[in-house]
């Protein structure tokens, strides 16, 4: 640096800070030009730290380090961290994409108006990196008065210089890309918005020609006014009218040492940071939460650094080793013969840094970190914010304090393809300093797409997206399983799947063996979802009749079916005397006269002349008017519906069901379990059939099993479960699973070897713990017993219903809330006890619910 530029920055009028703002050029996908150099930006992922194992999250932040001292050493870069209000509104156009049955318009109004209540931002991780310095750049900054004053500026850009740029920046990108950040060339788009934004202005951003925007959509980006002040500025829109307050804070000081997770963490907690805004007490709501009155202050960071070269930084590190050397042997010679305690230390650090930085990717970083804070309210409401981000910052040890005087040159640094304007707010500290930093640290999970069915609650907000029916479309496996303690919200998101997957047009099946998911089918009819509720009982014979559930696959397969099926049923005496021959001539010669039923095969028995065919008839009829007989071998009353496959929800409720243990055999099966037995070879006949249909292979599909512990009982459903699973990728038929036991679960790997989401809710005895634990790749340890045995309850200790851990397809965790968005959809899907009584489906309508 030149006397004259050391000399003005010490006076605080250096070069730097005169600099005109930056005169931008042109924009593309990744590029930022203006007429003097170019820029490389790049969007940055999210990573999952918050569940994090410390082994994951030390082997990430060494690939942090590693990335800034190989790949950005010796460039320029600007990293910013910005935040952007979750419009509520898109989500309607989404849904135009997504969903095809049902008044999903007003499915998707009502989420709307749900997510414009929460007021979720979204979080924006960009880096800028300065490639080059443009041809000509000095002369046209000397000729750029004279040309502004004639009116003859010029902005354009050949595609020649655009493509060699791109070119660049796509080399760079490839190698970032490796980074944990996993970053991507921005788009124009998104380049735009963050240059457009802090006019805080309402206009649409212009639109690229061909990838470019440049000219006089360009200058529409920037054009407003923004009027400084000593600590703030204020932003004025077209008509004269203040929009916005924003105060640029620094952060001046650092701990000499800083733990991660901890202190370090200085950028990830941005998002942590909230504040009490000043209300009337008289105009507030008596009966208002008070954690409703605490508010994020959404604070955004602007950190311009450099990191050295490691021979350039080896180089300055041995300079101040040898100056402290030299100062402890001056020190020794003197009368005092005491160097001091900072001296000697000094001399230590240096030299243990030098040995460090010739072992590992450890490097130099300049850094000048800045927090921009800004304000819609008013100019008080700004200042309780920034004393907010103080006082939050202060706490953990680092002083920020707001930019005096300098707010227009500060401000100015911020904005992407300007430079460092205020050089004497930086610091100089190893890479690991920054990286440590975990600006793309906090929560992320859930699908990048598809329904929003709640939120996040780790230390990043966001909204969590779940689609059960997307794993066929990816290629991927299709198994989602909801475990927890009863009574934490397991069955209420499952149903809130099933819905969103009934918009989507899917066939859903479900297995109700508790007989408490009538309020999915209350829910579906409400929002024009085809939608029918079958139960045990005389009323609803014959609706699970194989020969009709299997019509479509041919009559070879109910054929084969049939038979097995009343076997079981048949009491075993009869069956122990060959009562298989007779029913099996019975089937064969219903079918042969046309209209096959169960029921006429039962009546078939009773004619016969056969005394042990009449006598195997006459058991089977009584059979059929019990609860559980008569679904699959009752006469239909022609009130029940009937199961056919198509778009639609199908709850078939057996809370009487009482099936037998693996380890009971056959001949001690009781009559109530033989029938039970019987009902789900209905069931499991058909979902296996369904689910291999070619006719139905464009259709999505799932099987929905609640308290999936009564089939896991035994061998027939453990097996159809898995088959499903395994399956399921295939034939597009994805299973939902709901249970209370996880260890059972784990043990059936042919299901977790397909599992591609798992919501973990509250258990408490440490074999359940260890079971989840294990289903969402945490590890079997303390730290994780008590997250389980947490998650779901209120700092009171309350139960917080639909708070759970999720593990996505991605294999990350994080804490998320399930969102029921209306008071009216919690009562229609209400599990407790105290739930309405349901409608049946025989009378329900669309009157009979109350909107």
């Amino acid at each position: 640096m030149k006397l004259l530029q050391k000399v003005g920055t010490f006076l605080g009028i250096g070069g730097d800070r005169s600099a005109g703002a930056p005169q931008y050029v042109a924009l593309a996908d990744g590029l930022v030009i203006t007429d003097s150099h170019a820029e490389a930006w790049f969007t940055l992922a999210s990573s999952n730290t918050d569940l994090m194992s410390e082994g994951a999250r030390d082997a990430e932040l060494d690939a942090a380090g590693s990335a800034l001292a190989r790949t950005l050493a010796g460039f320029d870069c600007h990293l910013r961290v910005m935040w952007s209000p979750l419009h509520a509104e898109d989500y309607l156009a989404e849904a135009g994409h997504m969903f095809t049955h049902g008044d999903w318009h007003d499915w998707a109004e009502l989420r709307v108006r749900r997510l414009e209540q929460i007021g979720l931002p979204s979080r924006h991780l960009l880096l800028g990196v300065r490639l080059t310095e443009r041809k000509g750049a000095a002369q046209t900054a000397g000729k750029r008065g004279v040309q502004e004053g004639l009116g003859l500026t010029s902005t354009n850009i050949s595609s020649r210089e655009l493509s060699k740029l791109d070119a660049q920046m796509r080399r760079l990108g490839r190698r970032l890309e490796a980074s944990p950040w996993k970053a991507q060339p921005a788009t124009v788009e998104m380049i735009a918005w963050m240059i457009s934004r802090e006019q805080h202005r309402a206009a649409a951003l212009p639109a690229a020609t061909g990838g470019v925007i440049a000219g006089a959509k360009l200058a529409t980006l920037t054009r407003g006014r923004i009027l400084p002040h000593p600590d703030h500025l204020r932003v004025v829109d077209a008509n004269g009218q203040v929009v916005a307050w924003t105060s640029v804070l620094s952060m001046t000081g650092f701990p000499e040492e800083m733990q991660s997770p901890g202190n370090g963490e200085w950028l990830r907690v941005l998002s942590e940071i909230n504040y009490v805004p000043d209300v009337d007490e008289d105009e507030l709501d008596p009966d208002i939460d008070p954690t409703a009155l605490i508010l994020p202050v959404s604070p955004e960071a602007s950190v311009r650094f450099r990191v050295q070269p490691k021979r350039d930084a080896l180089k300055l590190v041995d300079e101040a080793r040898r100056l402290a050397k030299e100062q402890r042997r001056s020190a020794a010679k003197q009368s005092a013969e005491d160097p001091g305690r900072d001296i000697e230390e000094t001399e230590h650090v240096m030299a243990g840094l030098t040995r460090d930085m010739r072992r590992e990717d450890l490097t130099l970083v300049e850094d000048h970190p800045r927090l921009v804070v800004t304000s819609t309210i008013s100019l008080a409401d700004l200042r309780d914010r920034v004393d907010a981000v103080i006082t939050h910052y202060g706490g953990i040890g680092i002083e920020v304090v707001v930019g005096e005087e300098e707010q227009r040159e500060l401000f100015i640094e911020t904005q992407p393809g300007d430079q460092l304007r205020v050089p004497d707010l930086g610091h100089v500290r190893d890479v690991t300093a920054l990286a440590g930093s975990w600006w793309w640290g906090g929560a992320q999970v859930g699908d990048d797409v598809g329904p929003i069915v709640g939120y996040m609650t780790g230390s990043t907000p966001g909204v969590f997206r779940n689609d059960v029916t997307s794993g066929s479309d990816r290629g991927d496996a299709t198994t989602t399983a909801y475990v927890g303690r009863s009574g934490r919200g397991k069955t209420v998101a499952m149903m809130l799947s099933m819905l969103d997957a009934a918009f989507r047009g899917a066939h859903e099946i479900a297995l109700d063996f508790k007989g408490d998911l009538g309020g999915v089918v209350v829910a579906a009819r409400r929002y024009g979802l085809n939608a029918h509720l079958v139960e045990t009982g005389p009323k609803f014979a014959g609706s699970c009749d194989l020969f009709t559930l299997l019509a479509a696959d041919g009559i070879d397969a109910a054929r084969s079916e049939v038979p097995a099926q009343l076997s079981i049923a048949a009491p075993e005496h009869l069956r122990q005397r060959g009562a298989e021959t007779p029913i099996t001539h019975a089937v064969n010669s219903v079918v042969k006269a046309g209209e096959p039923a169960t029921w006429k095969v039962i009546e078939y028995l009773r004619g016969m002349e056969d005394p042990l065919a009449r006598e195997t008839g006459e058991a089977l009829h009584e059979l059929a008017q019990t609860a559980l007989g008569a679904p699959f071998m009752g006469r239909p009353t022609g009130d029940a519906p009937l199961i056919t496959p198509g778009p639609g929800i199908w709850v078939v409720q057996m809370p009487g069901l009482s099936l037998p243990g693996v380890e009971a055999s056959r001949h001690e099966w009781t009559p109530t379990q033989r029938l039970s037995v019987a009902l789900m070879h209905s069931m499991l006949a058909y979902g296996i059939t369904t689910a291999g249909r070619r006719d139905l292979r464009h259709l999505r599909k799932a099987v929905c099993v609640p308290e999936v512990h009564v089939l896991t009982a035994t061998r027939e459903g453990a097996n159809f479960l898995q088959y499903i699973a395994r399956v399921g990728r295939a034939l597009g038929t994805s299973l939902l699973l709901d249970t209370q036991d996880p260890e059972s679960l784990v043990e059936l790997v042919g299901i977790t070897e397909q599992l591609t989401t798992v919501a973990g809710f509250q258990l408490t005895t440490k074999g359940q713990q260890d079971g989840l634990a294990e289903l969402l790749g945490l590890p079997k340890d303390e730290y994780s017993r008590a997250l389980i045995r947490s998650v779901g309850l209120l700092p009171d200790g309350e139960i917080r219903h639909g708070h759970c851990i999720i593990r996505d397809r991605r294999f990350s965790c994080a804490t998320v809330q399930w969102d029921v968005p209306s008071t009216e959809l919690m009562q229609l899907l209400d599990t407790s006890p105290k739930a309405a009584p349901r409608p049946d489906d025989v009378a329900l309508d669309m009157e009979k619910v109350t909107v």
